[in-house]
């Protein structure tokens, strides 16, 4: 196995153990806290630190990778992430619910800290693993994101199994000690050096981004704002109050995110491939962006029109939506490292990422406003405005690589 190889496999298992405890983390606050009867609006504010804490995370994040090399920086994210889970397990059941918000906020704003760190570090690694070779750049990052996804199904699952059979604070010691196990593999095999190079002196230099990548982060932040609006609240509080047990809105969320992994990971066989990496690739973000747009303003038709079982209904619209999701997130994912610089790849991925972090804050805000006023049919509008928005600005990103790399308007 050659060292580029080598790398990229560490980086993915590494990243892969961290996600499977961040799904779980998910589930367990959401699905506790519900049980405990805080509405739809708390349950939100519960993860705003955690998606706010992401935006400037990933800018700081990319910056230090690019200072003081990846390895650190995967070590660092796992060790913030283990604080944070330590915290969270201290909650104490006696104190007022004022309190208790306040210190599960403050817990889940160092766990979005620990994610976005640990993502850019992980993603800025595949662009130096994968060398020049545009081919082989978009499996890999499919593979990456795809696993990693469906492993954040596999981790719905287990949050529900471990909040349902150990309780809230032995599944937080659990997975703390899990992790702990993979912040030692990275810092006894992980280059410490890798990705190294001459960071950004100013604030001006670390946000001149060129237009390819500052047209994909606002239509990333429409793509996750447009998917957490009516995912990360409105879903599993239906199903559970439409008389689902924990471990089955778990499981289900849990089984959506791995085909929508599995999807991610088949991308590049469902888009054609260009020799210069972006004259298909951007078109196919285009196409994929109006077919997603679809989807949810027919299920507010279907809503309104108060269809039987209109649970199932959902679930298969989920379904539909999580395939034409996942094209757009994979392509997306390939086309900020198609854009991204290579001296300072790490610092172009943090950019990115932190709109990615701005768009789930601004979803899952809304999804806890809207679902609270206006109920499912609201948080499905809010996606489907969302998503008209990502695709108008997907007709404007550039299809040659001169134009994509030309910088941004002072």
């Amino acid at each position: 196995m050659n060292p580029g190889t080598r790398n990229y496999a560490l980086v993915t298992a590494a990243y892969w153990g961290f996600t499977l405890t961040d799904g779980a983390l998910r589930m367990l606050v959401l699905l506790h806290f519900y049980r405990l009867g805080y509405s739809p609006f708390t349950l939100a504010f519960l993860f705003l630190l955690y998606e706010a804490a992401g935006v400037v995370a990933n800018l700081v994040g990319g910056w230090l990778a690019t200072r003081f090399g990846i390895a650190r920086m995967l070590a660092v994210g796992l060790a913030t992430q283990i604080t944070g889970f330590l915290l969270l397990s201290a909650l104490s059941p006696h104190w007022s619910a004022a309190l208790s918000v306040a210190w599960v906020v403050v817990a889940q704003g160092i766990c979005g800290v620990a994610k976005d760190l640990t993502k850019t570090a992980s993603k800025s690694a595949i662009k130096l693993t994968a060398g020049s070779a545009s081919g082989r750049l978009f499996r890999w990052v499919a593979f990456f994101t795809g696993s990693k996804n469906a492993m954040k199904g596999v981790g719905f699952f287990l949050g529900g199994l471990l909040l349902q059979a150990l309780g809230f604070q032995h599944a937080l010691w659990t997975m703390a000690a899990l992790l702990a196990l993979v912040l030692a593999g990275v810092l006894a095999f992980v280059p410490p050096l890798m990705g190294r190079s001459k960071a950004s002196k100013s604030a001006r230099e670390l946000f001149a981004k060129n237009r390819g990548i500052n047209l994909l982060a606002a239509a990333r932040v429409m793509l996750f704002g447009a998917r957490d609006v009516w995912f990360v609240v409105g879903v599993p509080v239906f199903l559970y109050a439409s008389g689902w047990t924990f471990t089955m809105v778990g499981g289900f969320l849990a089984a959506w995110t791995i085909g929508y992994g599995a999807v991610q990971a088949l991308a590049p066989a469902i888009v054609r491939r260009s020799d210069d990496g972006l004259s298909r690739e951007v078109p196919a973000a285009r196409t994929w962006s109006a077919v997603l747009a679809a989807v949810p303003v027919l299920l507010v038709a279907l809503v309104v029109a108060e269809v039987p079982r209109l649970e199932w209904v959902v679930v298969g619209g989920l379904a539909v939506f999580g395939v034409a999701f996942a094209v757009n997130s994979s392509v997306h994912s390939y086309l900020i490292l198609a854009y991204a610089g290579s001296e300072k790849a790490a610092e172009d991925v943090g950019f990115y990422y932190a709109a990615n972090a701005l768009g789930r804050f601004f979803g899952t805000l809304m999804s806890g406003l809207l679902y609270q006023g206006f109920g499912l049919v609201g948080a499905l509008a809010g996606s489907a405005a969302m998503l008209v928005a990502c695709w108008a600005v997907t007709l404007a990103l550039p299809v040659q690589r001169d134009a994509a790399l030309q910088p941004a308007p002072h």
